[in-house]
């Protein structure tokens, strides 16, 4: 399972690498090149007789993609919510509002009614309240975590990518190492090992588990970059290798890791509620969070499902409405998927 997924990590570094063949390398017949220019001219003069850039390209194929409009809808509300749920929530999310009606042998779980849509929890707090106020929590732990991983991944692979030598020997090896272990289990060693979990405990160790996929990534791009013409010509006017590097190299390589953050955004926020789940995450539950929310509903799982269906309906819609833009994002960046 691991030897694929550096597979695809590979694969995904080798699209941004340039065709292998040119226009000079392949034979050439007069009328065929005639009638291929042409076309090339009328595909010009379609568009207005300007060349339309790669972003232009792009943006123009997922306008027309469903899963792109759906994710970016999906993404755009889970954000906008996750801001402003502090003002937008109707009640305190830690206010104990309906604990007076509580009693453990016939109402331990307070009904929906008017003012609680979704009814209340165990303690009696609003449970649509901490549904909002909990997305946020969520959106601070994605969002940083993958910030994170992104940070130590470009460390890394730009160390390799641009010393390439026994210096990408060494990060790879490293790489191969981290990659090698299931990324969750190491989540949940990262986890333990602090003595007082919180919020920032699950960032680093999700962290960690990202950086040796970005590191990886970011590696193949330059290394497909490292050839190009762009890149040779500046090392045959003598350019030091900073400038390249940092000026020509990396900016080129940017554009499979960034799409690739997308899609661990969503692979953030599941581990980030897996975590909370088993008691890894935040302890006070006076600050709501989704994976904590479902983890504390176990045990009224079989008179009260709807405690759990809740956020763990969430943490699903969420994570498909960024997976379903990074792999819209993806395949429409990819020159080998143009049609």
């Amino acid at each position: 399972m691991n030897s694929g997924k550096k597979d695809r990590i590979d694969r995904l570094a080798a699209s941004a690498a340039p065709a292998s063949g040119t226009a000079a390398d392949a034979p050439t017949d007069t009328a065929t090149d005639t009638i291929d220019r042409g076309t090339v001219a009328d595909a010009g003069r379609v568009a207005g007789g300007e060349g339309v850039s790669l972003f232009a390209s792009a943006w123009g194929r997922l306008r027309r993609n469903p899963l792109f409009l759906v994710g970016a809808a999906i993404t755009i509300s889970f954000v906008v919510l996750a801001l402003l749920s502090p003002w937008i929530a109707p009640h305190d999310p830690s206010a104990q509002l309906l604990y007076s009606e509580i009693r453990q042998q016939t109402n331990p779980i307070p009904a929906a009614r008017p003012g609680f849509p979704l009814g209340a929890d165990w303690f009696g707090r609003d449970l649509f309240s901490r549904l909002l106020v909990g997305s946020r929590q969520t959106l601070f732990v994605g969002v940083f975590a993958t910030m994170g991983g992104l940070l130590g991944g470009l460390i890394l692979g730009t160390l390799a990518g641009a010393f390439g030598g026994w210096v990408d020997a060494v990060v790879m090896r490293l790489v191969d190492v981290m990659l090698s272990i299931p990324s969750l289990l190491m989540a949940f060693s990262i986890a333990a090992i602090f003595a007082n979990p919180s919020q920032i405990t699950v960032i680093i160790a999700i962290a960690v588990v990202q950086i040796p996929v970005f590191a990886r990534l970011l590696r193949g791009s330059m290394m497909a970059q490292r050839h190009s013409d762009h890149v040779l010509a500046a090392r045959a006017l003598g350019v030091k290798r900073a400038p390249i590097v940092f000026r020509h190299m990396l900016p080129n390589a940017l554009g499979p890791v960034i799409v690739q953050a997308t899609l661990v955004l969503a692979v953030a926020i599941i581990d980030a509620a897996a975590l909370s789940f088993l008691g890894l995450g935040n302890p006070d539950d006076r600050i709501p969070e989704w994976g904590q929310m479902l983890g504390a509903s176990q045990q009224y799982l079989a008179g009260y499902p709807h405690l759990a269906f809740y956020p763990a309906l969430c943490i699903i819609v969420v994570a498909l409405g960024f997976t379903f833009m990074g792999e819209s994002l993806r395949e429409a960046l990819d020159p080998k998927t143009r049609r």
